[in-house]
């Protein structure tokens, strides 16, 4: 059974109402002026068009002067290439507005992403709903952009049928049904010869799949050993026939379906044309309608089901467009569960610093059963360094990230000096937090600015303090441009490339390069030889002093250089204590250091027998 389709949040008219509003927030009316004025421009040519042929043969039938005749011809074809000309000259002016809206709609969603609750991305429905909007600015035809064609097209052909319908006023009411019954039929039809395609997408794209990989990833050098030494040649020209040959059937029975449209459609223009001839030659016959008004009336009937046929395509395309507009509206509007401009001061820091104090703190991810953190009670003193550990999954990670703000608990409290954060305005609580996370990201800026995290104001004293602390000096002088050197090859062909050592010392130099009363570490070290490793060790009280700082580290030999030791075990605080007490102690602290300092001691022993 197929799942049912969530329904949009916002229907066409609040879609195209958020368009028209962007257009005119952002001071971009003329968007909106120049597609009235092109819906004008293109309904008059039209008409033109319908016109030209009956007026001239007007003239021919009244035996017009040859004068008159020419001046006639002209009229129509100056007015023409007026129109043309006019109409030319909007449109290509209509795409720079058009284009404006397009990336303002862009740079609000990239705004809401970039500053949304970190909780917020953790989210399906929101990460799902952020990736359509973004594609859906991401070309020309999308529909942040497509949508004024659709509109232009929907208030085009409005106005033309309401100007036919004026001009077949003087027919029989069974023509103008004939003709809006055969044309909506048509319509019909088309729309289900385009979307059979669509219902049998699944099919069309197993065949893709399997087509493509055997006329590409087979001839790639890496199977070509294979196909030589066990003898694949047969196997794989038979896989290629039997594959060929279902695509071929799929697409006879896709022409096949196709073909019976186009003959149904033939079938209804004929009833159509066969319908308006009749009654056109009865009304030349009965009323002596002359041939000029005769091929007038004719091209208005042929026009009247083209404009009906355009009202049903573009209102089908504004449906499909505004389903996405929708989303796009959905990740703008998204709910935002922490409290940031319009959240209370940051309490006043006591004489040491801040205290951090987590009660009851429980926490489980969206979308799972299990929680991470149970019941966890801890707090971080002034100045404090700590060390979080413990087996992967234990959930050290999640820990800091409710110290630093970045998730609130599902049951419990985090208290900033016994106040509970999420009463505060978080960007002012990050203010208080810097950091070294797992995951970094280099700018394409200069090693300066990674360092200061911005390339304006920078304090180049404390970005070299920060670099020295960090141990980067040494390589940031090597360079070409020394703290100018551009980081990021993606961006700058002539950009340096770190190490992934060098990467974490840059990070680490960011971190040390803000100026907060908590200092973050995540595994830092990681990426660091021994000797590197015994570097930044040695300088960690130099580096953390006046910082509160929590510390999350694999190699538990680290954690000797920190006042307390949490182990984490079963989402819980196990236990707690300083590196030599939890050793002592005998516990999964103690069995978890034991095993990786009997691995280093049994590797000496074998280097030493050798």
């Amino acid at each position: 059974m197929e799942k049912e389709k969530k329904k949009s949040k916002y229907n066409e008219w609040q879609t195209v109402g958020f368009m028209l509003r962007t257009a005119w927030e952002i001071r971009e009316k003329k968007v909106i002026f120049i597609m009235l004025s092109l819906v004008a421009l293109n309904v008059g040519q039209n008409l033109v068009g319908i016109f030209i042929t009956p007026g001239i043969l007007a003239a021919l039938e009244r035996r017009a002067s040859l004068g008159e005749l020419c001046l006639t011809i002209l009229g129509f074809v100056g007015v023409t290439m007026l129109l043309q000309g006019l109409s030319t000259y909007t449109s290509r002016n209509w795409q720079f507005g058009r284009f404006t809206v397009r990336t303002a709609i862009l740079g609000k969603i990239v705004h809401k992403c970039g500053t949304t609750a970190y909780q917020n991305l953790l989210v399906k429905d929101f990460d799902k709903k952020a990736k359509a909007a973004k594609r859906a600015t991401e070309y020309n035809q999308e529909p942040t952009e497509g949508i004024w064609d659709t509109l232009q097209g929907l208030l085009q052909n409005m106005a033309g049928f309401t100007v036919y319908c004026v001009l077949l006023s003087g027919a029989q009411p069974l023509l103008i049904a004939v003709i809006f019954v055969t044309a909506v039929t048509g319509w019909w039809i088309n729309r289900w010869l385009n979307g059979w395609l669509q219902r049998h997408r699944d099919e069309a794209i197993a065949h893709e799949i399997r087509t493509g990989y055997l006329s590409n990833d087979i001839r790639k050098n890496e199977l070509a050993k294979d196909i030589r030494i066990f003898g694949l040649r047969p196997w794989l020209a038979e896989l290629w026939r039997e594959a060929i040959g279902a695509c071929v059937a799929f697409k006879r029975r896709e022409e096949g379906a196709y073909l019976w449209g186009k003959v149904v459609n033939l079938l209804l223009v004929l009833l159509q044309n066969g319908v308006a001839y009749a009654y056109l030659i009865g009304m030349v016959l009965r009323d002596g309608l002359s041939a000029s008004e005769f091929l007038l009336y004719f091209s208005v009937v042929g026009g009247f089901s083209g404009w009906v046929r355009g009202i049903l395509n573009n209102a089908n395309t504004l449906h499909k467009q505004s389903i996405i507009l929708s989303e796009v509206m959905e990740v703008l509007e998204y709910p935002e569960p922490f409290r940031f401009e319009d959240g209370d001061p940051l309490p006043p820091a006591g004489e040491k610093g801040y205290e951090i104090r987590m009660e009851k703190v429980s926490f489980t991810y969206p979308d799972a059963d299990v929680p991470v953190l149970k019941d966890v009670d801890l707090i971080l003193r002034p100045g404090e360094k700590l060390a979080v550990v413990g087996r992967n999954g234990a959930g050290k990670t999640t820990l800091v990230l409710l110290l630093c703000g970045f998730l609130d608990p599902t049951e419990g409290r985090v208290l900033l000096n016994g106040v509970d954060i999420r009463t505060l305005d978080r960007r002012a609580y990050y203010g208080c937090i810097s950091a070294v996370f797992q995951n970094f990201q280099i700018l394409a800026l200069s090693v300066a600015a990674n360092i200061a995290q911005s390339d304006t104001d920078i304090d180049m004293d404390r970005v070299r303090r920060a670099a020295e602390m960090a141990g980067l000096t040494e390589k940031i002088e090597s360079l070409p441009q020394g703290f100018d050197t551009l980081l990021n090859r993606e961006v700058y062909e002539e950009a340096v490339m770190f190490s992934g050592g060098e990467t974490q010392r840059l990070m680490m130099a960011r971190a040390l390069y803000k100026p907060a009363e908590l200092l973050v570490l995540d595994e830092p070290t990681a990426a660091l030889d021994p000797l590197a490793e015994a570097k930044v060790y040695a300088k960690y009280n130099e580096m953390s002093r006046g910082k509160t700082s929590v510390y999350i580290s694999h190699r538990l030999a680290s954690t000797r250089f920190c006042d307390r030791v949490i182990y984490l075990a079963d989402g819980r605080v196990a236990e707690t204590g300083t590196h030599e007490e939890l050793v002592a102690a005998g516990g999964g602290y103690a069995e978890l250091f034991e095993i990786q300092s009997r691995y280093y001691r049994e590797g000496g022993e074998t280097h030493e027998e050798n």
